[in-house]
């Protein structure tokens, strides 16, 4: 993208995320897409990183970054307990003497402090990836303040982006505001062959179907174990991601007891993360719950034939690219499963078609100019992607 100097560059503040750069889950890969890009326009950029040791981010805090990519980074102290409305809290404090133009709130707990710094006038912009307060992992006072983070994003914001059609309907149904749907980008990968798969876990191309992200109970990995064991096949089942829900991990582990084709490899990234998508013969995201996923759009810019559950944030990515089943389902499941291990030219002809469809679809600098209109406070009714027009 080039720089635009028809317009005067704004001073942005995100909160939100964990931290930049990482690869911790969708926000952060959203912010550090966002944010690179911003500066790279000319715009003033500051994100608020947390400084706690979350689940597979202690890696991420060996070295305190005060800069990357053109984006300033601010890191905030954050405690174990109630580390949500902690750091929100103190990022909002310190945002509200920067003079920002605006501050770009993600996800419904930080959302919750829209309200303080609207007490000071700052225009504000809230992005909801998703219904964090159904997610099975959070207890009962969690999930009021995070229904409170989303009410407060409706009401309160000046502008609420959401990442699905069904999600908008529920923010007009629910509060009676009015939400912008915006869309992920995705860049087209490089492929890689399969080298560090196969030194660590014995992995060659087409010879394992892959599931990726975190390993909580609203991934629907359960389903996914009941059905593939309950199918006769040679192929291998990897399943990657941090062990963020102990509990449910080790409920996993119990129902693939006995079946040495199930792979779980843990947490990855990097050239190991290109390498699984790179050679997997499917990519299977079961879920019951999703905001939209940055594996799925990955997965399908690698060309994967993808299997996934029948949930709108699912399929309003994949339109007719991918095999359907609904979620819950593991008969389903199964079934779908069992079709696509009996038929490689119909999985063939999908990778063919998936990644030309997801890179025409789904653009990070398309994306970024139009959340740039909503910070300015142009209206924008639906945030486009690639190949369509903007709703009126």
């Amino acid at each position: 993208m080039k720089k635009d100097m028809s317009k005067p560059s704004l001073k942005i503040a995100i909160i939100g995320h964990k931290r930049i750069p990482s690869n911790e889950g969708g926000i952060e890969k959203g912010v550090e897409e966002h944010a690179v890009r911003m500066a790279r326009l000319g715009h003033q950029v500051v994100v608020y990183n947390r400084g706690g040791d979350d689940i597979n981010g202690k890696q991420y805090n060996k070295e305190r970054l005060t800069s990357y990519k053109g984006v300033r980074i601010v890191t905030v102290p954050t405690p174990k307990v109630a580390s949500v409305p902690v750091y929100s809290f103190l990022a909002t404090l310190h945002a509200l003497f920067q003079g920002y133009d605006v501050i770009s709130y993600r996800a419904s707990g930080p959302c919750v402090m829209v309200a303080l710094a609207k007490l000071f006038g700052i225009r504000c912009v809230a992005s909801l990836h998703g219904f964090d307060s159904q997610r099975d992992k959070w207890g009962k006072f969690a999930k009021k303040y995070l229904a409170l983070g989303e009410k407060i994003a409706a009401r309160r914001a000046d502008a609420c982006l959401v990442l699905s059609e069904e999600m908008r309907r529920y923010i007009k149904d629910t509060y009676g505001a009015d939400a912008i749907r915006f869309a992920n980008g995705i860049d087209a990968p490089k492929k890689r062959e399969p080298q560090e798969i196969r030194e660590k876990w014995g992995l060659e191309k087409d010879s394992y179907l892959l599931s990726l992200g975190r390993l909580e109970p609203e991934k629907g990995l359960h389903y996914l174990i009941e059905a593939f064991r309950a199918c006769h096949t040679d192929k291998k089942l990897v399943i990657a991601g941090g062990d963020s829900n102990h509990k449910y991990y080790q409920q996993l582990q119990d129902m693939a007891r006995g079946d040495d084709r199930i792979r779980f490899v843990g947490y990855v990234s990097g050239s190991t993360i290109s390498e699984l998508y790179s050679n997997a013969y499917m990519f299977l995201l079961p879920s019951n719950l999703e905001g939209m996923a940055n594996t799925l759009l990955e997965a399908m810019s690698y060309g994967s034939c993808c299997l996934v559950s029948d949930i709108p944030e699912n399929t309003e990515v994949t339109g007719d690219y991918a095999a359907i089943f609904p979620k819950g389902n593991v008969e389903a499941l199964k079934i779908q499963l069992r079709a696509l291990l009996d038929d490689p030219e119909r999985v063939a002809r999908m990778k063919e078609k998936t990644a030309p469809y997801i890179l025409s679809h789904y653009n990070w600098d398309i994306v970024v100019e139009q959340m740039l209109r909503i910070y300015r406070g142009e209206k924008v009714d639906y945030l486009t992607v690639l190949g369509e027009k903007e709703r009126a």
